[in-house]
């Protein structure tokens, strides 16, 4: 890579591009034969193809979403349902203190699996625009001036705190400095990880866009934007008085959980529309321009 770009074709000029911070989120390109593409951020580490500026584009079918799309979909989802399932008034009243702790320790479990691929996806972006052998060029790589790498690997790291959080809340007793300590402290640090990560992928698809351009990819980081709020909201909720050993607020916590829960659920559904919505130039003389 150049910089935080990818390595363009010989003879593609670089037009403009955006920035949030150090990352080059967003880029403009003029291509030997005049026409425009326009490259992102999170279209590349996707797949996705370059955006045309000026030429036709015919829709990506149900063949080309990638396999590891579908896998982070489903694990997101799965994850989702659990901590939805979870922190549900009716389901709480219907089973153990155990069987909802189990419940979400195994929607964690989904959190991490799906955010280590997103990690590997990330990690394993093309470095270059164009060329034939993509396969060989998505190497494992440590790309620090990307902002996509960044936010995937916050993001594993949040779901590696609650992992922690739920486990410990199967094991941990009732005494509050305790259930504060090895339950509460986790439960913030991978709130706070889940809210920089969405943050940092709502920018990244964001910055330099049209502020009327709301298209699938809007939805999914304005959902998990949300969700993560939300997910703060319940910390916040959770922390048990040491005076009383009490929560500050059940409802903050349980309702902060469910309507994150659901937005996470959402936005991880329309991973795969998001993917068949894609498009890509149609052929032209010059090199292969899927990403």
């Amino acid at each position: 890579m150049t910089g935080a770009l990818p390595a363009a074709p010989e003879g593609w000029v670089l037009l403009n591009s955006h920035r949030f911070g150090p990352f080059v989120v967003r880029a403009r390109f003029r291509r030997p034969d005049g026409s425009m593409v326009e490259w992102t951020s999170r279209g590349h580490r996707l797949g996705h193809a370059l955006r045309s500026s000026d030429g036709p584009s015919i829709p990506v079918g149900r063949r080309l979403v990638p396999a590891r799309t579908w896998w982070i979909s489903a694990l997101f989802a799965v994850g989702s349902a659990c901590f939805a399932l979870g922190s549900f008034p009716p389901y709480l009243d219907r089973v153990s203190s155990v069987v909802d702790g189990i419940t979400f320790f195994l929607g964690s479990l989904c959190f991490t699996a799906a955010s280590a691929l997103c990690f590997l996806e990330a990690a394993s972006a093309p470095s270059s625009l164009g060329g034939s052998d993509r396969t060989a060029d998505r190497r494992l790589r440590v790309r620090p001036r990307s902002i996509d790498w960044w936010s995937t690997l916050v993001q594993l790291v949040g779901t590696v705190w609650f992992n922690v959080m739920t486990l410990q809340a199967l094991l941990v007793d009732d005494a509050a400095a305790r259930i504060d300590q090895l339950v509460w402290r986790p439960d913030v640090l991978g709130s706070g990880c889940f809210l920089v990560a969405s943050y940092l992928a709502f920018v990244e698809e964001r910055a330099g866009a049209d502020r009327s351009d709301r298209d699938v990819s809007w939805w999914i980081v304005s959902l998990n934007l949300a969700g993560s709020v939300a997910f703060a909201v319940s910390a916040v909720g959770a922390f048990t008085l040491p005076s009383t050993a009490d929560v500050v607020s059940f409802r903050l916590d349980n309702g902060g959980t469910f309507v994150g829960a659901l937005c996470f659920l959402a936005a991880a559904v329309l991973l795969v529309p998001e993917a068949r919505s894609a498009r890509r130039t149609a052929p032209t003389a010059g090199p292969n321009l899927r990403s």
